[in-house]
């Protein structure tokens, strides 16, 4: 008797290649799946304006990376003696606006240069209601702003399918190579209710498909599937009930790689695995002949990656065991 029905993701009908560059942004899953794609030397830019919930703020921040858009005082306003901006996450706010609008202009120079030679963007959607202010601005982050501060409501299917469908059409001019996967976060956002979250995840699910049936380059991964009709089971979340684990995250993650990386990466990819873990590896006697012989070995292999892959960068993992030799 079957106990658990798997999912298999459609594989992409053209993979991500090792010499691709990726450009992900939108809620905080977004983060697993950089951090899975970072370990095996993917070249990515991750959320350059921090985390992103609403497919709004999504789309403005690309919009602003595809037009370089340049931020001025006039952009921040200030709350507990902080200055911040209604389009980034807190990660940004700081004390002095010269020094907070510095970083934010540093990141969209970047962003802006990325995108225009990127060749895939992955946007993670993570929520459906919206939060604004009394301009009418829909804000990415509240920035524990008291609540009364906004107006909060649900937008609906049209809204975010145009709101994405103009996003699509400015990313295809900018940069026509580009190929761009859709997600729904699997994280719950039950701050709004049990019932509220699933109406916004159903709305967002929608929208993307209606933009999917629509245009060739736009591909759906389904992470929130995989979570909730997959493995469906509170021991793949974290404390708080609302986070998948660990468990989850690498379950995901696995599936992605299947679905959407070159076969030909899975040879590489082992031999990084490897290398991750003895970086990992806490040794109980570190100056034994053992681990400087182990050291060592991590030290051939690096090399030997580095003769076969000339264009990726071993240097932070050569430098930790060379340290790790002489210490």
């Amino acid at each position: 008797m079957e106990f658990h029905l798997e999912l298999e993701p459609r594989p992409l009908p053209s993979r991500i290649a090792h010499d691709h560059r990726i450009f992900l942004a939108g809620s905080c899953f977004t983060e697993h799946i950089s951090a899975g794609l970072a370990s095996y030397k993917f070249e990515i830019l991750e959320n350059p304006n921090g985390i992103l919930f609403n497919p709004f703020s999504i789309a403005r921040s690309l919009i602003s990376y595809i037009e370089n858009r340049r931020y001025t005082p006039g952009d921040l306003f200030y709350h507990n003696e902080l200055w911040s901006s209604w389009d980034h996450h807190s990660r940004f706010s700081g004390i002095e606006p010269e020094s907070v609008l510095h970083q934010i202009n540093a990141s969209q120079d970047r962003a802006h240069t990325f995108l225009k030679e990127a060749d895939w963007v992955m946007l993670t959607l993570g929520s459906a209601f919206v939060y604004q202010i009394g301009s009418g601005q829909v804000v990415a982050n509240c920035h524990k702003m008291p609540p009364q501060t906004f107006s909060r409501r649900l937008a609906g299917v049209e809204e975010i399918v145009s709101a994405l469908d103009n996003l699509i059409h400015r990313l295809f001019l900018f940069n026509p190579k580009i190929r761009i996967i859709f997600t729904i976060s699997p994280v719950r956002h039950l701050r709004d209710g049990f019932i509220e979250n699933n109406r916004s995840k159903a709305v967002l699910i929608t929208a993307v498909h209606q933009l999917i049936d629509k245009f060739e380059k736009l591909f759906y991964f389904p992470a929130y599937e995989l979570l909730i009709d997959d493995l469906r089971d509170y021991r793949f979340y974290a404390e708080d009930m609302v986070h998948p684990n660990y468990l989850a995250t690498d379950y995901v993650w696995k599936k992605f790689a299947a679905a959407c990386l070159e076969p030909s990466l899975i040879p590489f990819m082992k031999e990084m695995d490897i290398i991750n873990r003895a970086m990992n590896h806490r040794a109980f006697n570190p100056d034994s002949n053992a681990h400087q012989k182990f050291l060592l070995q991590q030290i051939e292999k690096l090399n030997v990656l580095q003769s076969q892959y000339p264009w990726l960068d071993f240097a932070n993992e050569l430098k930790f065991f060379k340290q790790s030799l002489d210490s």
